[in-house]
């Protein structure tokens, strides 16, 4: 008999037409569908009359599942993986029983769709070409200021999931560890009716949310500009720029002198901006 085939399937992270037909198909002819929650799926899937029968295969199982699932693959049987939204192993259960299937010999063939990460990365507006997918911060807010601030060094867009509840607390942490030109996009509630992205320094965002609650609900995804490392020093800085920063200085608050400055000039407002701090504090 032959062996069957495990597919990993993208499903749906809010507007349904995003559902391809080739996932419909599979998940019709497959033998069995493994879910992350089956009474989450059994909507989707019953929006597309779909009636393959469900099993749960989620973080507290995964191990007694996956040993039932690649019994079946052995049998002949043929099973597809979905998570609650979105392509499964991503912040979602599904490496063990992919890992394991690939060491048994079975195909393992993915069924590509919508991603969370990659819908906000294609509009937030920030550098593409690298980039870091961290998942979830850590809970304690110790842990997570520490992270942020080890994230803070990459040189690549860094990506998190937030959650409702501590997207507050995130920006938060982030105006404290981050600086104040770092560029941060916050996804909110990608395909959904309620759709939003914003963008701005943490600060901006945290004032944005907080004057907006409505702002705070749903799932997020959060973007961080990676750390730009400057073609110039301090000491590189041309004198005549330099001129224009301590004149702006004397008439307009030191960002918006560091800015302007930037604009005129085309240097780094992060450089201008460090500059005209340590001016003023001279």
């Amino acid at each position: 008999m032959a062996s069957g085939v495990l597919y990993i399937v993208a499903t749906p992270i809010g507007h349904l037409d995003d559902f391809s037909p080739r996932a419909q198909r599979i998940l019709q002819q497959v033998d069995l569908i493994a879910a992350e929650d089956t009474r989450h799926s059994s909507r989707l899937l019953s929006h597309f009359g779909i009636t393959t029968p469900m099993v749960s295969y989620h973080e507290h199982n995964e191990s007694q599942r996956t040993e039932q699932l690649l019994a079946k693959l052995q049998q002949g049987q043929s099973i597809a993986l979905i998570s609650d939204a979105g392509t499964p192993l991503i912040s979602d259960p599904g490496f063990v029983v992919v890992r394991n299937a690939r060491k048994a010999g079975f195909q393992v063939s993915p069924i590509p769709g919508p991603s969370a990460i990659m819908s906000a990365l294609s509009v937030a507006g920030l550098p593409t070409d690298r980039f870091w997918f961290e998942g979830f911060l850590p809970a304690k807010a110790s842990q997570r200021k520490q992270r942020i601030n080890e994230l803070a060094q990459l040189q690549a867009t860094w990506v998190v999931y937030e959650s409702t509840h501590r997207i507050i607390d995130c920006l938060e942490d982030m105006q404290q560890v981050l600086q104040n030109e770092t560029q941060v996009v916050v996804a909110r509630e990608l395909t959904k009716r309620f759709e939003t992205v914003l963008s701005g320094s943490a600060s901006e965002l945290l004032e944005r949310l907080q004057d907006e609650p409505i702002q705070q609900k749903g799932e997020f995804v959060v973007l961080v500009e990676g750390k730009v490392e400057s073609a110039h020093t301090e000491n590189e800085i041309p004198a005549d720029v330099l001129h224009i920063l301590q004149t702006l200085q004397t008439e307009l608050p030191v960002k918006q002198a560091a800015s302007l400055t930037a604009k005129i000039s085309g240097l780094k407002k992060n450089l201008l901006y460090k500059v005209a701090l340590s001016n003023k504090g001279s």
